[in-house]
């Protein structure tokens, strides 16, 4: 098995695992004593997804558009039968284990991870699905959505919504012509500064140092941005999440690797009326 066989079998790149998934599906049970969480071994998927390239995305042609109750069922979670706004977005969510981890820390705050690849979408989707009826009354905050942030996200999120940004251990992109297809770059902290409420606060996690400084290197030239005193991140409890909730984080503990964490918040526009 040569080195391109041997990386595509870890990450598992299997043409087919329908069956499979299949077979998972039919072994669950709508009990919660009984209901299986999913098994990443049946939701295959390539590692990384060109951010450039047309996928066939569905995405509303404005936030008011976008119908969230399929994703935040629960009446307890609605204001005047609609959904309240989702507040916390993970971009590039994984496995959704931040979402997971969040989502008992701020019951009644929505969440939302965004997630290019369909079958880790799927994965997250059915893992909160399994959370759900083990848990009663528990991770109904929380969803997953197939999109790509670096397109469509004015497309979900009007001005000022968010209340807090994670990205974590994104694509580090090494190669210098693909610096561009980066998670963060000023024309997208631009962006993100649309979609996050003055005071929202941006959180980065990476175990590449040369990302950390490009990462925080935009922030801090971004005029919208500020990076946040020690005392303040070390009295944010959503710190402590960033190092371990990932899966990506845990791979990094197992491995011994360094992980480089960042938190900004949003400053006021001084030209804003």
């Amino acid at each position: 098995m040569n080195a391109t066989e041997e990386e595509e079998r870890d990450i598992g790149c299997d043409t087919d695992g329908s069956e499979e998934v299949s077979q998972s599906v039919k072994s669950s049970s709508t009990t919660a004593d009984s209901i299986a969480l999913p098994q990443k071994r049946f939701y295959r998927q390539r590692a990384h997804s060109n951010p450039i390239a047309d996928h066939c995305f569905e995405y509303p042609s404005d936030p008011q558009s976008m119908d969230w109750s399929t994703h935040y069922p629960n009446a307890e979670l609605k204001v005047g039968g609609d959904c309240r706004g989702v507040e916390f977005a993970d971009i590039g969510c994984g496995y959704g284990g931040l979402l997971i981890a969040l989502s008992p820390l701020f019951p009644k705050t929505l969440m939302l991870g965004l997630e290019i690849r369909v079958k880790v979408c799927d994965f997250v989707c059915d893992r909160i699905a399994a959370l759900r009826l083990q848990n009663e009354g528990q991770y109904w905050n929380v969803s997953c959505l197939r999109s790509n942030a670096m397109k469509y996200l004015p497309n979900l999120f009007p001005k000022s919504q968010l209340t807090k940004m994670f990205f974590l251990f994104p694509d580090p992109h090494f190669k210098k012509q693909k610096h561009k297809w980066r998670i963060i770059s000023p024309q997208l902290l631009s962006e993100y500064a649309y979609c996050l409420a003055v005071e929202g606060r941006l959180y980065t996690a990476t175990d590449v140092q040369q990302l950390h400084d490009w990462m925080t290197g935009h922030l801090s030239a971004h005029p919208l941005f500020e990076s946040l005193d020690q005392s303040d991140i070390d009295a944010d409890p959503v710190v402590p999440k960033l190092f371990d909730s990932t899966e990506e984080g845990q791979k990094v503990t197992r491995n011994g690797g360094q992980k480089f964490v960042s938190v900004y918040r949003r400053v006021k526009d001084s030209f804003a009326q």
